[in-house]
């Protein structure tokens, strides 16, 4: 059985993700979120045997957007399959969403057999499922040997989520210093860089040094 999660914040597109999907064998819909934030606060509901297999993410949301959500997601999740499922076509989205981690990018006109193909084909045989659409623009890039242009405001995570005190604090952890080499070098307590430690996992949505470190380095913040 294929689990399933859905993240969109229209309720008339879930429902109609729920109706393309009733008919499909094998597959179950484990939950909805409204956005990227909810998605993540429900995943810490989750007990690990009952995470969702799949998701299918909306890009355009309010409080985390679904390039976000995909970005911090593919960190802390690293064995679920994120796929947009959004009316943007245009190169710059799907370019963050292949940067940020999704194994897919499909269209909201899409078919529901196209849809459940292309869950399937994630799912079961590793595949990078697109829109025949996002596939021709994928493989023009291929061909002009380059991507879009995007700039750092278009960063999929960035990095101004976090204060200059908790940038300085991560870029200290990246260089391997502990909590009281930390505190010795910004001349503060131990305790006010876990302080600041705590607030830098719960903005970036992950829950261990590690994981805070491979998004830096992901996004090359520091």
């Amino acid at each position: 059985m294929i689990r399933i999660a859905i993240t969109d914040d229209k309720m008339v597109n879930r429902k109609t993700v729920r109706q393309n999907l009733a008919d499909a064998l094998g597959i179950q819909i484990i939950f909805e979120a409204t956005n990227g934030e909810e998605f993540l606060e429900k995943m810490e509901m989750l007990a690990p045997d009952v995470h969702p297999h799949l998701v299918l993410m909306d890009i355009d949301m309010p409080l985390m957007n679904g390039i976000e959500a995909i970005a911090a997601g593919t960190i802390k999740y690293p064995f679920i399959k994120f796929l947009v499922l959004t009316v943007f076509d245009d190169d710059t989205r799907i370019f963050e969403a292949i940067q940020a981690g999704a194994s897919g990018y499909l269209l909201k006109d899409d078919s529901a057999a196209q849809l459940i193909e292309a869950v399937n084909n994630a799912v079961e045989y590793n595949s990078v499922p697109m829109s025949p659409a996002i596939a021709r623009k994928t493989l023009q890039w291929m061909k002009n040997g380059g991507v879009p242009a995007k700039s750092e405001s278009d960063d999929p995570m960035p990095k101004e989520i976090l204060s200059d005190r908790e940038t300085t604090v991560l870029k200290l952890m990246v260089d391997g210093l502990d909590y009281k080499k930390i505190a010795a070098a910004l001349f503060i307590s131990p305790l006010t860089v876990r302080t600041h430690t705590t607030k830098i996992y719960e903005k970036l949505h992950v829950n261990s040094k590690a994981q805070a470190i491979q998004m830096a380095h992901k996004f090359k913040w520091v």
